[in-house]
C-alpha cells in the first residue's frame, strides 16, 4: 500500500513540477517568477524526502535540508537584487 501511496505522490509532485515550469515561462512580472522558481525547489525537495522513504536511508533527508537551505538563500538574493540593484553591499 505504501508502494502505491508513493506512486501517486511521486505523479503529483512531478505534474506540479510540470505546471511550474509553465508558470515560470508565463509569469508576468519577476516577482511572480521568483515565486514559482521558490515553489520548484520546494517540489524538488518534496521528490527528494519521497525518494529518501521509498529506498529506506536517511540519507535523502539531509540532502533535502541542504537544498531547502540553499533555495531559501536564492530566493533571498533575488529579492536583494530586486530591491535594491546588487547582493553584496
Amino acid at each position: 500500500m505504501l508502494t502505491y501511496a508513493l506512486i501517486f505522490m511521486l505523479g503529483c509532485i512531478g505534474l506540479a513540477l510540470l505546471l511550474n515550469l509553465v508558470r515560470l515561462f508565463n509569469a508576468p512580472t519577476i516577482t511572480d517568477r521568483i515565486l514559482t522558481l521558490d515553489t520548484i525547489t520546494v517540489n524538488a525537495i518534496a521528490l527528494v524526502v519521497l525518494y529518501g522513504v521509498w529506498s529506506g536511508t536517511g540519507l535523502y533527508l539531509e540532502a533535502a535540508v541542504l537544498l531547502a537551505l540553499t533555495g531559501f538563500v536564492g530566493t533571498v538574493a533575488y529579492c536583494k537584487y530586486i530591491l535594491r540593484g546588487s547582493i553584496i553591499e
